[in-house]
């Protein structure tokens, strides 16, 4: 009998012209492919079936997080030298002939069967989409996971958002490092100061709020959909000893009330809200201002084509994602009466942030085993190597837009140039 891996590059080949993207290693143990590619491993003739039945990325990956699949060494090297080596192809679609042959081949493999089972952690969600509840079930999945696993993953500051890298060649500056330096960015950028008030919709595990309380004596109304965070949040603001600049709600950004704010904040909270939901958004976030005050959006974007995060991402970690380019986010916001005066991309940043992310996902993978499982910490690793790349190749973008609701006049209250925003004072 010939050996499995043989088999495997004929089946590939009716679908993949040229030679394999990668090195294969099948469950016999024999091998084919180029010897200077990534090593994938397939265990079992159940990832074949895996993709028989979900044809596809979400049926790789759930190869992948089963362990029917696995790769040797750093997944995301491995995911680009595949991408880049399809993309660079062009596309063929196998006529009956081949696709006889190939079903022939996936018979021989084992390939054909009934449905595996499908891996834990999918995302069940029902009702009309973008409904209030419907939303509290999308955030539930993704952040309400448990606080511990967050603690495990994160830093200090507990910021799950692209942070800011100003020192990156630095061997001591951390990633919590370069968080603390995005917050700040974002409370200068929004001209906080004591006695403002701040309203960080969003507002994840506090780390803006808490930051903006803390350093600039801002008084803020923290609002989220998750009760864990909502816990964490005012646990936090009065370990802190700052309970009494922070007021943390449990609600939908619809049900925000009251108005005067000196300065607003969504960061990355934006790609939850829905396409034809965001001009409502942006009118309760301009609504929520006074005259001069200031939004701080910080967003990730896609293109036109492309607005969710992908089968997988959808499925398993944030269901309802939409994302948009970054210019139709401005065309909404100027809509809805604000005028944007700054955009600025961290599309690099967040190639970082999310390596440090999967840095500190390795170092502690065997606690993060222990906490979720492995099903649940191999979904974590393919998703940040996964997004490590769609940063670093430009898929998705991420950035930072500042605007201003003006007065009826037109006075916007901003300096006459950003130079204070990265050169701040000496407090000295």
């Amino acid at each position: 009998m010939r050996p499995a891996a043989d088999r495997l590059a004929q089946l590939l080949g009716h679908f993949l012209p040229g030679p394999l993207p990668v090195r294969i290693r099948a469950w016999d143990g024999s091998q084919t492919g180029p010897a200077d590619a990534p090593l994938v491993i397939l265990r079992s003739p159940a990832a074949l079936r895996r993709l028989l039945w979900q044809p596809g990325e979400l049926g790789l990956a759930e190869a992948y997080v089963t362990g029917d699949l696995d790769v040797d060494g750093d997944l995301a090297d491995a995911l680009s030298h595949a991408g880049r080596t399809v993309r660079d192809r062009p596309a063929t679609r196998p006529g009956p002939t081949d696709m006889a042959a190939a079903t022939a081949l996936a018979v021989r493999l084992g390939a054909v069967g009934p449905p595996p089972k499908r891996p834990d952690g999918r995302a069940c969600l029902t009702g009309s989409l973008h409904t209030a509840s419907r939303d509290r079930a999308a955030i539930s999945h993704h952040y309400d996971l448990s606080n511990d696993f967050y603690a495990l993953l994160l830093d200090e500051t507990m910021a799950y958002s692209c942070a800011y890298w100003t020192r990156p060649d630095e061997p001591a500056y951390t990633v919590a490092d370069a968080q603390r330096d995005k917050l700040d960015l974002i409370c200068r950028k929004l001209d906080l100061g004591p006695g403002g008030r701040l309203l960080d919709v969003g507002c994840g595990w506090g780390s803006l709020t808490v930051h903006a309380a803390r350093e600039h004596k801002a008084r803020v109304t923290a609002v989220t959909l998750s009760r864990a965070q909502h816990d964490h949040v005012t646990e936090r603001a009065a370990r802190e000893g700052v309970a009494d600049l922070v007021d943390v709600q449990l609600r939908h950004w619809r049900h925000i009330d009251g108005g005067g704010y000196d300065a607003a904040a969504a960061v990355e909270m934006g790609e939850h809200v829905g396409d034809a939901e965001y001009p409502a958004f942006a009118a309760k976030l301009h609504d929520a201002l006074r005259p001069e005050g200031r939004l701080l959006i910080q967003q990730m974007s896609r293109g036109a084509h492309a607005p969710g995060g992908g089968a997988f991402i959808e499925t398993y970690i944030a269901p309802d994602m939409h994302m948009r380019p970054v210019g139709r986010t401005v065309d909404v916001l100027e809509a809805a009466g604000l005028e944007v005066r700054s955009t600025e991309s961290l599309r690099e940043h967040y190639t970082r942030t999310i390596d440090a992310w999967r840095s500190t996902l390795e170092r502690r993978w065997g606690d993060v085993e222990d906490l979720v499982g492995e099903t649940t910490a191999r979904v974590w690793r393919l998703y940040l190597a996964g997004a490590s790349l769609a940063f670093a190749e430009r898929r998705m973008g991420v950035d930072q837009i500042l605007a201003v609701r003006p007065t009826r006049e037109g006075a916007s209250g901003m300096p006459a140039t950003p130079a204070a925003w990265y050169h701040p004072a000496d407090p000295s």
